[in-house]
Order: structure tokens, then sequence, then C-alpha cells
């Protein structure tokens, strides 16, 4: 088993073990932050090692104050010139009183101040650790919360007992930022599993995350060529906890975006994603989460009244809510997103989620989005908005995915990968429903079931039962409707029938009967015995 996923396990067998009649999202948001905070403290220190060399203090076994405490305590006139220097370096300080290992030891000895100590930690960390204020980034962690406890005390001691057994599973593991930032994914997927139905909202299977980051990183006009060396800008508009956007950043390679963007309506997810982020080692300066509410465009980065100078981006991938309810409104309607299309129903938000996405997607970009398999037939304003998209020719390619994959739901969902300009005139269908591992309470993608649709979509491949290249007057035909088993059904078809060499067989094998019987009638006979009939 690999590094993280022993580190995720232990973790969350203490959450469950510590987590009491606190329900696990709470929980979740506790445990997250302190990993975080573990990851914050163990990247800055290593980077202060690098940069004091021979000055940085080698304590003594048994000395539990943190090297960088002793160095400020014999440092101070120079404390100022190394902040500034860090700020260069990581982008960001901790002041060591707030580092993982005083809090863990403030933990470990019961110290009355931990909680004070804790709370002072988390709003240094908003508010003066980067140059860019997180605020908020904790806001979900209430340390006063009577789910720890009902008195100060109550709750310092129960904080002692969850940060010292998580700083004791943590010891055993291998502080490589990479193996903390996985577990923390780790840790998000099953706190996913465990909350079932609320989970869509916040994470994307890596597996599925993966066939999206695929597609969106190979070049739209030739996707033969393979996979771009650079991506400007990525845009998640339903960012969750920003899962879909690392997977992108981690098959483009650390330095192959210059920018990642994500949007999130649910507070709490927002602070998830902006801890992810700098979890995976991206710079403050290299993202940014903007909580606010997509469908009414909230976010002023994006609204720009002239469309010449509204941001555009070379990758979109979403995993949006399904089937939203929303207000559409006359104001809406006139909005540039939506204004050539018409507005989606009031009852499923899957078409203003789509186009939304597709108003910001450059030219030469790529957009690839999970919705459920009803956009692909619905009548109405759905069928209106998607007949436009397709004799515009802005529908790539329609991914059809086996049912029961999702944490929140167990309908079967599709991928839609659109551009502004494609090269084919068709549509390329891929119909995966019966290409997966079956599992107790969810079904799974194969790896190799991940590289078969990755390696149909890039060579435009057809192949009998799975994926099908339709012309646009085939889809005319059937009224711009893209149900997928029309074009690709993975039904088997009967086996044809050979009536005049049935009836030979059936003739031989009435013969071999008859002879049998005669055979066996002759022994009857010299028995004595009654023939059969």
């Amino acid at each position: 088993m690999t590094d993280h996923k022993q580190l995720g396990n232990t973790l969350w067998a203490i959450a469950d073990q510590l987590r009491g009649a606190m329900n696990a999202d709470d929980f979740r948001d506790y445990m997250l932050s302190f990993l975080f905070l573990r990851y914050l403290s163990d990247n800055y220190e290593a980077a202060a090692q690098r940069e004091l060399g021979p000055d940085y203090p080698v304590l003594p076994d048994g000395d539990r104050r943190t090297p960088l405490a002793v160095w400020y305590e014999q440092n101070p006139g120079d404390i100022d010139a190394f902040e500034q220097q860090m700020r260069r370096k990581v982008h960001y300080v901790i002041e060591p009183d707030f580092l993982w290992g005083s809090i863990a030891e403030l933990a470990r000895t019961q110290n009355s101040e931990l909680l004070h100590t804790l709370q002072e930690g988390f709003d240094y960390i908003e508010n003066e650790s980067f140059s860019s204020t997180f605020n908020g980034l904790f806001t979900e962690i209430n340390l006063n919360s009577e789910k720890l406890g009902k008195s100060y005390a109550d709750r310092n001691a129960k904080l002692c007992t969850i940060i010292t057994k998580i700083a004791e599973g943590l010891a055993e593991f291998s502080t490589e930022r990479d193996s903390l930032g996985d577990a923390y994914e780790y840790l998000i997927g099953q706190f996913a599993a465990g909350s079932g139905k609320k989970a869509g909202e916040f994470y994307t299977p890596q597996q599925i995350s993966t066939i999206l980051s695929g597609i969106v990183t190979l070049d739209s006009q030739d996707p033969t060529t393979g996979k771009k060396k650079h991506l400007e800008s990525v845009l998640d508009f339903a960012c969750g906890s920003g899962s879909l956007l690392l997977n992108v950043r981690h098959r483009m390679g650390a330095n192959g975006i210059g920018k990642i963007y994500g949007q999130e309506k649910n507070i709490t997810t927002y602070n998830l994603a902006r801890m992810n982020m700098l979890l995976h080692g991206v710079k403050d300066s290299e993202f940014e989460i903007y909580h606010g509410d997509t469908l009414t465009n909230e976010w002023d980065y994006l609204r720009d009244s002239n469309p010449a100078r509204s941001p555009k981006f070379d990758a979109v991938v979403a995993n949006p809510p399904f089937s939203y309810r929303w207000e559409p409104t006359d104001a809406l309607a006139d909005d540039m997103r939506f204004k050539n299309y018409g507005l989606a129903p009031k009852s499923a938000a899957d078409f203003a989620f789509l186009l939304h996405g597709f108003y910001y997607l450059k030219p030469e970009g790529v957009m690839a989005i999970i919705l459920p398999h009803g956009v692909l037939f619905r009548g109405g304003a759905e069928e209106r908005i998607r007949t436009k998209l397709l004799k515009d020719g802005n529908i790539d390619t329609v991914i059809g995915l086996p049912a029961n994959l999702f944490f929140s739901t167990g309908i079967p969902v599709c991928i839609l990968v659109l551009k502004k300009c494609k090269r084919p005139d068709d549509v390329l269908f891929i119909n995966t429903a019966e290409h997966f591992e079956k599992g107790k309470r969810q079904n799974h993608l194969r790896p190799e079931d991940i590289q078969k649709i990755l390696d149909i979509y890039q060579y435009r491949k057809e192949e009998e039962r799975y994926s099908r290249r339709v012309a646009m007057r085939e889809i005319e035909e059937n009224g711009y409707n893209l149900n997928i088993s029309r074009y690709v059904s993975t039904a088997k078809p009967e086996e044809e029938i050979d009536l005049q060499a049935v009836h030979r067989e059936l003739q031989e094998i009435e013969q071999s009967i008859q002879e049998a019987k005669e055979r066996h009638n002759g022994f009857l006979r010299e028995l004595g015995l009654p023939e059969l009939l």
C-alpha cells in the first residue's frame, strides 16, 4: 500500500476513534485543518533550514522546542530580514509559536493555553502569513464549539487529545509534502464516502477527474499530437475541494499551468479547496479560488460587460451539482453567457452551468463537463440549447459512464467535451456502460478502462459496441437527441439461426431415438418383458 494511503488510513482510524458524538463533516474540518497546519509547518521549517544553513539550531534529545523558536530567541535583531527572505522563497511566514511542533507539544503536555494559542495561530495564518490574505480560511473551525466540550477546560482537553493522536499518527510517516497532500486528498475521499449524498458537493472521484484532465490537456484541434506543453489558465467554476483542478495540474506538471482558477459557492468546501491547493505546493500567486455563486456570476473578475475584455481559459473542467434547481430571471436572459441560447429550465441548471463554462473558453480551448444523462435527450428549453450547440459544431464528444461511480448518486452520468472550433464534422460517442469493476457500495473504473476512453478520444477510433463517429446528418434525423444507446448500443446482436441446419439436426436426433428404442425393445422381448411404445 502506498505511503499516503497508509497515512490516510491511519488518520481515518483516528477520526473514527475520536469524533465521538460529532458528525463526520464537522470532524473533517478540524482534522483537515490540523493536517494543513502540519504541512505548512513542515514546508516552512525545511525552507528555513536551507536558508539558515549551519545557523539552524540542532537541539539535543529531549528538548521539545522547535529549532526556529530557539533561533528567534537567539537572533531577535535578524527576525525581520529572515521573514522577508522567507516570503520571497516560500511565499509565507509562520511564527514559531504557531508551528505544528509547538502546538503538538502544548497538546502533549495538556497545556491549558493550547486552545488560545491555536486560535491565535489560525488568525495569524489567515491575516499575516501570506502576502495575499486568506480571509476566513478557518471560519468553519469553531474552537469554542460545544461539540468539543461544554467549558473551556473541556474543549482544551479534547483538542489536546485529538492533536496528540494526530501527531502520533503522523510521526510514523514520511513528512514529504506530496505524501501529506495526497493523504489530505485521500481523507477528503474517505469523508466523502462516509457522508454519502452530501459528498458529491465537494468531491469528484479521482478516476473520473483523470478522464477530464486527460481530455483537456490534449491539443484541441488535433489531439493525436499529444499533450499540450503549457496551459496559460484552467477554470473549474464548481471546484469543490479542488481535486479536479489538481488532477489537471498533476498531468501538466508543476510548471505546466500559468494560473489555476476555481469558484465554489459552499464556504466550507471553498476553504477546503484553498487549503488543498497550498497543501499540493501550489503557491498563493499561482491560483485564485473565489467564493460565490456561479450561476448569478458573482465573481467580478469574470463579469466584464465588454465581451472582448472578459477572461478566457485554455481548459475548463467541471462537475457541477446535477439537475440543480435555480432561479432564471429576466436579467439573466440578457446575460452574455445565455442570451444566444436561452435559459435552462428552473428545474435543472445543467445547461446553465455548461453555458457559463463554455462562454469563458478560449477559441482554441477544450471544455469537459460531467452532467446527468438527461441533458442528452430532455425536450423544451434544453432541447433548444442542445440543438444550437450541435448546429454550431460545438459538441465534440459524448462519453457515457457506467452507473454508480459517484458517492452522491447512483445514476449514470456522461462527460460532454465542447470546443469553440473543432475540425471533424461529426460527434464521437463513447459508451463505457459495461467497462468497469463492480464494488460493494460503488463501481470503479480500472486504469485500463480510463486509458481506453482517453485512447479512443485522442485518436477518434471506432469500435463495435463501444465507440462511433456519428455524422451531423444522422443526429439531425434523430431530432438532435444525443441518447447514447441510439448511436452505440451495447446490446449483443442475437445469433442468427440456420433453420435448415437445425431441422436436419432434429431429424438425426429423432432417427437416433428410434434406433435406440428398437435395440432396447429387442432386449425386452428376449426377457419376455413388455416393449416400450
